[in-house]
């Protein structure tokens, strides 16, 4: 039996991001796949803001803009004719204290295969061809069994093994949620002429929305992305002759300009939420966690964000002598924060809230947490709990200061005590954007505690393994 103090049980975004960030805190996590490879599909395309904030941090950002591009205007299409142009984001340009303010598209295949050239890069790896069957835990740590192969011990299992989790199915929780929309849909990348790559083409039916052809160039790629939906009780056939006759049916393109259908897939939107994220030393992240109508691009990006939070506990308990109790913060923070995306991407899926501010998820937060400590008498803009915008403070650009796995302390406008060796520290004038005083940022990126003078900044760091 070999054993791991983490061990990963998906190589979807949600897994590959969590193996990243404890790879680069000296974790040494195994991340097993079941299936022979990487994802192939183009599913989850949208990166919002925040989720770029993290790649950022996690040493990816030039890879993933590199990969992709921004979305394109939307055409919408009758009769063969063009008739008016639909946009699906509303505008944001970028600010200092938000400087990627707009959904970046990449296709889920190529996030994936940067987030795994990354965790390789760190000493990580990614067992295929290991599909878990049962999980068995104890006082001590988690026993996963495999279809093949001998069984992993482990002090810690995640479950990031998508919606149908094994894993969550093993520990016997549960999921509450409900039906989106009751047509069926599907989702193909393919390859087209005889449309323009500047467009992301619509061809409406008629009033009715059962029959709803979309097309999206990929940016980066040669590929579209096609989704389609049908009547409700529709079979839907996912074969390239399929595909096609699709296509042919509802836009004025002929069967044969769909020169090839690379990957296709059926879904029925449904939003669903499990009942817990953490059954003792087990961990539910990503969509087996939560399910997502595809709208809005809530999904994925949810589901890294899962991972981030979670991984520098992990790391703190592993790693830096934190008590075990930090990981109860995990569920604590990020259900409700699932439960709140989860509304508004059905929302954005029934017409009733347009893509905008809240579909970036800069505006996230955790208030409420055990974490967070807000000690002043008059708290500014920014305060415990927030996310830690970026600013330029005496020169020094705060998400630079703010990349790699320690904790940052910003000392505005105030003097600064001297923390431990591992926390960074940035001095300058009070800033319009944070106002004044002390800001200890989490690895997260995150105010985890703020104050006036430093008098109860020891003690909270303490909590962390003292660092």
């Amino acid at each position: 039996m070999s054993d791991t103090p983490v061990l990963i049980v998906g190589a979807g975004p949600t897994g590959l991001t969590l193996g990243i960030d404890l790879a680069r805190r000296g974790i040494a996590a195994l991340v097993v796949e079941r299936a022979d490879g990487l994802f192939p599909g183009s599913r989850g395309k949208g990166l919002q803001p925040r989720t770029m904030e993290v790649f950022d941090d996690l040493g990816v950002l030039d890879a993933i803009h590199a990969a992709g591009g921004g979305y394109p205007v939307g055409m919408i299409w009758r009769g063969g004719e063009r008739v008016g142009e639909h946009h699906m984001f509303d505008p944001a340009e970028p600010s200092e204290d938000a400087p990627y303010n707009e959904p970046w598209m990449v296709p889920q295949w190529r996030t994936q295969r940067i987030l795994l050239e990354r965790l390789e890069e760190l000493g990580g790896k990614v067992a295929f061809g290991r599909e878990v069957t049962g999980v068995v835990q104890d006082e001590d740590g988690v026993t996963a069994h495999f279809a093949s192969g001998g069984p992993v011990r482990a002090r810690y299992l995640v479950a990031a093994d998508g919606g149908r989790s094994v894993v969550r199915r093993a520990v016997g929780v549960g999921m509450t949620g409900e039906e989106v929309d009751p047509f069926p849909m599907l989702v193909a990348d393919v390859r087209i002429t005889g449309l323009d790559r500047d467009n992301w083409h619509f061809f409406p039916q008629g009033e009715g929305t059962e029959d709803l052809l979309a097309i999206c160039p990929l940016a980066g790629t040669e590929d579209f992305q096609l989704v389609a939906r049908f009547a409700e009780g529709t079979e839907v056939d996912l074969s390239p002759e399929g595909v096609r006759r699709v296509v042919a049916a509802r836009s004025h393109l002929a069967a044969e300009d769909v020169t090839e259908v690379r990957w296709a897939s059926d879904f029925r939107p449904r939003a669903a939420l499990a009942d817990r994220f953490r059954v003792g030393r087990v961990f539910l992240a990503g969509d087996a966690a939560h399910v997502h109508s595809p709208a809005g691009g809530q999904g994925l990006n949810t589901s890294v964000q899962d991972a981030y939070n979670l991984g520098w506990k992990l790391g703190a308990v592993l790693g830096d002598g934190a008590g075990a109790e930090l990981l109860d913060t995990y569920e604590e923070e990020r259900r409700p924060v699932a439960a709140r995306m989860l509304g508004l991407s059905t929302s954005v899926h029934r017409g009733e809230t347009r893509r905008g501010g809240a579909t970036r998820q800069l505006d996230l937060g955790y208030p409420a947490s055990t974490l967070t400590a807000e000690t002043r008498t008059a708290p500014g803009p920014v305060r415990a709990g927030d996310r830690a915008p970026d600013a330029t403070v005496d020169g020094v650009r705060l998400f630079d200061a703010f990349r790699g796995p320690h904790w940052t302390l910003l000392a505005l406008g105030t003097d600064a005590p001297e923390p431990p060796a591992a926390v960074r520290v940035v001095r300058g004038p009070a800033h319009g954007t944070y106002g004044a005083g002390l800001f200890l940022v989490r690895p997260d990126g995150h105010v985890g505690w703020a104050g006036d003078t430093p008098a109860g900044l020891p003690e909270y760091l303490a909590r962390f393994g003292g660092r």
